[in-house]
């Protein structure tokens, strides 16, 4: 099984590229964020017509999380409420999580707040959203449910997943306040599949549109895929797509794959 899961900052825009590269890859289960889209205005029908079942979560010009799959998901749900109640409700109003099961694995989609600038609101947002994620994902886990829990994180968990980690420590998406948030996410009992195929430095998921950020590999790793230890053993590779990065237009995102 491959599942991927891909940051395509706007489906609609991207929707080509989306398609084209699905008929190259045989990919189970894309996992898609930051979809800007409403439900009802999403672009299914080309999906469908490639053998995708397409499960959404979306709202108007931001965030939105989708996942597409060769068969029918079971248990779909979206937002944290279904798995921690009403203490998630406000959480729940940004769509920013989807999931349901295949072959009795539990597939979680999620696309974390950025945080904009440490100290601020929308930081306090990120880290409060965090401290829900790891409530929401021990409910599954309380269940003895094997999971993959995906998306695009806003997080370089190490100072090798950044290009240049000089002043790593007041910059978004690496300050030790958030690193060790999702630390205790990953406390739970996930693991890193990425990290268990490739341990240099180097490799990136997503490269800032300005000043050829791309083109000078001036990258940062916050995109993974997460296992229960069950399915970490099973898992036989995990790589980072470069080449829909190339292309005209593309999300600033590139796709990364698992297989198991």
């Amino acid at each position: 099984m491959k599942i991927a899961t891909w940051n395509v900052n706007s489906i609609r825009t991207r929707q080509d590229i989306v398609t084209n590269w699905l008929q190259q890859n045989e990919i189970d289960v894309l996992c898609l964020q930051e979809t800007k889209v409403r439900d009802e205005q999403f672009p299914r029908t080309p999906f469908e017509e490639l053998g995708y079942h397409v499960y959404i979560s979306g709202q108007k010009a931001y965030n939105g999380v989708a996942i597409f799959s060769r068969h029918p998901l079971t248990d779909v749900s979206c937002g944290f409420h279904p798995g921690i109640g009403d203490k998630a409700r406000d959480f729940d109003l940004q769509k920013r999580v989807i999931t349901g099961v295949i072959d009795n694995i539990r597939i979680v989609n999620l696309y974390v707040p950025n945080g904009s600038a440490l100290g601020s609101e929308k930081y306090e947002y990120k880290l409060s959203w965090l401290k829900l994620l790891q409530e929401y994902l021990q409910t599954w886990q309380n269940q003895q449910q094997e999971m993959s829990v995906c998306g695009d994180f806003n997080i370089a968990l190490e100072d090798k997943d950044i290009y240049n980690s000089k002043g790593k420590e007041k910059h978004i998406m690496s300050s030790p306040t958030e690193r060790e948030a999702l630390q205790q996410v990953l406390a739970i009992g996930l693991k890193d599949a990425f990290r268990k195929f490739t341990t240099e430095p180097g490799h990136y998921s997503w490269w800032d549109y300005r000043a050829g950020g791309f083109a000078r590999n001036r990258g940062w790793r916050i995109d993974h895929h997460y296992l229960t230890p069950k399915l970490y053993n099973r898992a036989v590779n995990c790589w980072i797509d470069i080449e829909p990065r190339k292309l005209e237009k593309p999300s600033d995102h590139a796709p990364v794959i698992l297989e198991l």
